[in-house]
């Protein structure tokens, strides 16, 4: 595979262009990936703020509310879950449960949980409990 990579002039507009004789699943996730946004908008007491997605661990539907949830801060988003679902899923993001969507490389462990559920320990010691309906999907993503 050849990639090319140039520069931009002065007010020329990102450009990606593929050519492929079919899309493959490694060009389907590159594809995923470009599409992903950058940032969501957050609000804290502080304020509203744009949170880079990297920084994003975990977010989680409570009470008719959507927690977006940092290393050690918690936002609050006025997107409802399926929303967030909808801009972030193509990237690095899964559903887990009906409420909450986990932030896949801030996962540091998984384990059986009983129940057909596991348990998975993110990279700032929270865990969140994947649903037993929801395992599939984990399991394709792991490649398990």
């Amino acid at each position: 595979m050849k990639i090319i990579i140039e520069d931009l002039a002065p007010g020329e507009e990102e450009t990606c262009i593929i050519r492929v004789k079919s899309v493959s699943e490694n060009v389907s996730r590159a594809l995923n990936l470009l599409k992903s946004p950058d940032a969501v908008t957050v609000f804290s007491e502080d304020g509203t703020s744009y949170l880079d997605t990297h920084e994003i661990y975990y977010i989680e539907s409570v009470d008719l509310k959507t927690f977006v949830y940092a290393k050690t801060a918690v936002y609050q988003s006025r997107l409802r879950l399926y929303e967030l679902e909808e801009l972030l899923v193509s990237g690095d993001f899964l559903r887990i449960s009906k409420q909450t969507i986990v932030n896949v490389p801030k996962i540091r462990e998984i384990s059986p949980a009983g129940g057909g559920r596991f348990t998975a320990v993110l990279d700032n010691g929270e865990k969140v409990i994947i649903a037993r309906s929801f395992v599939p999907a984990l399991k394709r993503r792991f490649g398990i």
